[in-house]
């Protein structure tokens, strides 16, 4: 006998921008670089603020981080880690929603830098989750949309785009979003979409040189 399969617990409620980020940075941090996951505030501020792999760029107090923490525990999204020396705080996503380590790579992706090309995904998920082709990610996002209360939708193509892009639902519905197609190729892949990769991916390269710079600077700041 073949077992029902669950759709995933939609969110409580739509989430607004320093949530949907928090989320994001505990989801990409856990994934990218587990060695520092659970988060401390500090690091959870840091990560929201931060210059690369961020659209928009935001500015959070510690406040506002402490805040949106807050709410989303309330909601059983995010709670902190017991016995920790300092105060770390972890997401409760891979429960709550069931995401399979594409679909997760995705959904951080798309939490962090908003509506994009399959082909910008499949560059800058590279750390996280290595999709094998775009028509991979095409089908991972397809699955996504298609659940009985979908994660993500696909936008209509914009005048003078080739390519149509993906957006998250976490902040609620969008207007002007279209059907994916049940198969998974949902839109017509252009060239450019191979040169968008490269450069999605040279863009990751430097974001991930510029944090280990920044940790090195800040290990030998202690040590001084």
């Amino acid at each position: 006998m073949i077992a029902a399969r669950r759709c995933p617990i939609r969110l409580p409620r739509p989430l607004d921008a320093a949530e949907i980020r928090v989320l994001g940075c505990l989801l990409e941090k856990q994934q990218a670089t587990p060695e520092y996951y659970p988060l401390t505030l500090n690091a959870l501020v840091a990560a929201c603020n931060q210059k690369s792999n961020r659209d928009p760029v935001m500015e959070l107090t510690e406040a506002d981080v402490r805040a949106a923490l807050e709410r989303l525990r309330a909601d059983v999204l995010v709670w902190p880690v017991e016995g920790a020396r300092a105060e770390r705080f972890e997401h409760n996503l891979d429960r709550r929603l069931q995401l399979d380590a594409a679909a997760k790579a995705l959904v951080t992706v798309l939490l962090l830098r908003g509506a994009q090309t399959a082909g910008e995904l499949r560059g800058r998920c590279e750390r996280m989750h290595a999709f094998a082709s775009l028509a991979d990610v095409e089908a991972a996002l397809a699955r996504l949309a298609a659940e009985a209360e979908p994660l993500v939708v696909a936008l209509a193509r914009e005048a003078g785009r080739k390519e149509s892009r993906w957006m998250h639902l976490a902040g609620g519905e969008i207007a002007g979003a279209v059907t994916p197609h049940p198969h998974g190729a949902a839109f017509a892949s252009s060239a450019s979409d191979s040169l968008t990769e490269r450069v999605a991916r040279l863009e990751e390269r430097v974001a991930e040189l510029a944090e280990a710079l920044d940790r090195l600077r800040a290990s030998l700041g202690d040590e001084a």
